[in-house]
């Protein structure tokens, strides 16, 4: 029986205006903790629509390029301020629709408003460069300058933050953007979109399309698209870079991880445990930087095991507003049946279920897309559970009995987002941050996490590798230097 409550249809947010979308496919988006109750239908785009706002993004463009950099600034000031004054209510919009824990989604809100005061601040501090020049009376500066319309494309997991981290600094340095977020949670991008429009943003500044990524090459090859920035799957990831290529646009791709914890055999074993719970059950497993792999010294390892099955068995799975759940559910079925899938193929290739490996029973499970936490024992590297991304709440064992073999087994995977190691020995960490081949390396903390001052990307297939985002550094991809020779003789 489907929940009845009032749901919205929603709109497309294009040159600050709310607008109808053309498409006639309608999508339900139903809470994945309750899949009766629907949380708000969407009335997909269509080429029509992408159209314009592209369009829109374009004519925003010369105006907002020349306004000065400070000024940029204190819009995103003014939306950093709602998010914070609204963040109990952004946080149950998020719970709603992808099903992590109130605690989690709580957290979301406060740091993305985090991010976008920190590139607020960043307002003050775009700066060139003056280079000597060989010749008298000859200045050479480095300047800045904006790209044009940003392409922002954003997955459904981190469903503020992420688009956050790219609409910030894209804006402040002067570009405009149009935002395809994930279809999965279009309710949070329209709220973030409603804190824009109330912030103030000039008009065709910032737009969001609601409609399936198949709109996705099309506003790709649109002449007015400068660049293009995802998050996501591999998968699409290398169809975008593909797409992108032909016309030589700047992509920055943010994918997939396998990120191993190291645990030495000088570690502490319950703090250790601890990391490996927050960093392969939190977001319920579906973070690119989960820890997906313990790889694990053989002195320490059945006590270590032994201990994480016990963690695991503690944790409490449901309706993430519900009081006391530390795990929600999976945001989908199909994103359940893929975890499950790899489990069943784990144990295919003999690995063993130490617990969990399935669905949960609890009053009202049948109605979620729950999967039990889940430890799997005797994973070799090779197996496919230790080489492929599950996005679910499972974390594999894999023994090993130096440093030297867990490094090679960290790096012996095609993915290389984030690491961490727990040691107290300097050698071994040291080698870890060394020669650990990633974009994060940590030690003696969780695999999740960042703080937004600091680059976030990664090596090999996580990244496209050429830019990073947060921090200062990020704010490179979104701008263009320009070489200007001034001769005053």
């Amino acid at each position: 029986m489907t929940v009845k409550n009032e749901v919205r249809v929603l709109k497309n947010f294009i040159n600050g205006e709310w607008v109808e979308t053309s498409g006639t496919d309608m999508l339900e988006i139903r809470n994945p903790a309750n899949k009766d109750e629907v949380v708000v239908n969407v009335r997909q785009s269509n080429e029509k629509d992408a159209q314009a706002a592209i369009e829109a993004a374009a004519a925003a463009f010369p105006a907002w390029s020349k306004t000065p950099s400070p000024a940029r600034g204190e819009y995103l000031f003014k939306i950093a301020a709602i998010m914070e004054a609204e963040a109990e209510e952004i946080a149950r919009i998020i719970v709603q629709e992808e099903g992590k824990t109130y605690a989690d989604a709580f957290k979301e809100v406060n740091y993305a408003a985090g991010i976008v005061k920190f590139y607020a601040g960043e307002g003050r501090r775009m700066t060139g460069r003056i280079i000597e020049s060989d010749m008298a009376g000859v200045q050479i500066e480095l300047h800045k300058e904006a790209l044009g319309v940003v392409l922002v494309v954003t997955p459904w997991n981190f469903p503020l933050s992420i688009p956050a981290w790219k609409i910030a600094p894209a804006i402040l340095s002067g570009n405009t953007v149009v935002l395809k977020a994930s279809s999965e949670t279009p309710l949070t991008a329209q709220k973030f979109m409603e804190i824009v429009e109330r912030a103030g943003v000039p008009s065709g500044v910032v737009n969001q399309l609601v409609g399936p990524g198949r709109l996705v090459t099309e506003m790709i090859n649109h002449p007015a698209v400068k660049a293009i920035t995802f998050t996501g799957s591999n998968r699409v990831g290398n169809l975008i870079y593909a797409e992108a290529a032909k016309e030589m646009k700047r992509v920055l791709l943010e994918m997939g991880g396998k990120n191993p914890l190291i645990v030495m055999e000088d570690a502490d074993v319950d703090a250790a445990v601890a990391l490996a719970v927050a960093g392969g059950y939190g977001q319920t497993g579906q973070a690119c930087t989960a820890t997906s792999r313990v790889v694990i010294h053989k002195d320490i390892r059945q006590e270590f095991t032994d201990k994480l099955v016990a963690k695991s068995k503690e944790i409490k799975i449901g309706n993430g507003m519900d009081e006391g759940v530390t795990m929600g559910p999976q945001v989908s079925e199909g994103e359940r049946q893929s975890t499950l899938d790899l489990i069943q193929k784990a144990i295919d290739e003999g690995g063993e279920v130490l617990t969990g490996g399935g669905i949960p029973e609890f009053a009202g499970s049948d109605k979620g897309f729950f999967v039990e936490p889940t430890v799997i024992g005797s994973v070799k590297s090779a197996m496919t559970i230790a080489q492929e991304e599950v996005f679910g709440p499972v974390i594999s064992i894999i023994e090993i009995d130096s440093i030297d073999e867990a490094i090679e087994v960290a790096n012996d995977v095609a993915f290389g987002l984030s690491a961490a190691i727990c040691t107290k020995n300097l050698t071994y960490m040291n080698r870890a941050l060394s020669e650990i081949q990633a974009g994060i390396v940590k030690v003696n903390m969780t695999t999740t996490g960042t703080f937004f001052q600091a680059p976030f990307g990664g090596y090999k297939q996580s990244s496209t590798g050429t830019y990073k985002e947060l921090g200062s550094e990020a704010v490179e991809f979104y701008c263009q230097n320009k070489t200007r020779y001034i001769n005053s003789n």
